[in-house]
């Protein structure tokens, strides 16, 4: 079964919040295919679901960070517009701070979201995850073995200075001058 959403399109869409892989509402929103405000409502009549660890509201810092991260100076155009009235669509932009929803709570959606795209794109959202994992323990394991490698090379600094310090007492006992050895003869 081919992914509706390229599992590319969705890791671009997570972020690092408070040390944890997060997706926001308004990015989950559009790939459920529904307002932000819609989705916002679906887990506020479940919030049950949700505890902390699964979806936190970003704080104000937050937000602004991930403006700067995301490079986009104005993130009203991206996020989905706060309320389904055209009134209020003129004011643009949304009223409240996005939340954020972790793997667990993103998992949890599913549960809330009883669409069958909500069920493709969950699965494609947990695929995503799954896949930055793996891609994470890759490089974890990367630098593992360059700080194993640094850590035996630094070991042999010293054995190589020694090395080199013998080298050169070598090196002055060649260069000074040597009594000649035999018989010599004086001629004037």
């Amino acid at each position: 079964m081919k992914d509706i959403i390229p599992i590319e399109r969705i890791e671009s869409k997570i972020y690092l919040i408070r040390g944890q892989k997060v997706m926001i509402d308004s990015d989950l929103a559009e790939l459920y295919g529904v307002v932000t405000f819609a989705l916002n409502q679906a887990v506020k009549r479940n919030i049950e679901r949700f505890p902390a660890d699964f979806m936190f509201q970003l704080t104000k810092d937050e937000f602004q960070n991930l403006k700067f991260q995301t490079g986009i100076a104005n993130l009203k155009s991206q996020i989905v517009i706060s309320s389904l009235s055209a009134a209020r669509a003129e004011w643009g932009g949304r009223r409240t701070r996005p939340y954020a929803f972790t793997e667990q709570g993103v998992a949890m959606l599913s549960s809330v979201l009883r669409s069958k795209r909500a069920i493709r794109v969950n699965i494609a959202i947990m695929r995503a995850f799954v896949r930055l994992k793996q891609t994470l323990a890759v490089h974890k394991e990367l630098a593992d073995k360059f700080n194993e490698l640094e850590s035996r090379v630094n070991g042999h600094d010293g054995d190589i200075k020694v090395i080199i310090e013998e080298i050169k007492r070598i090196i002055e006992i060649e260069q000074k001058p040597k009594p000649k050895i035999g018989f010599q003869t004086n001629k004037n």
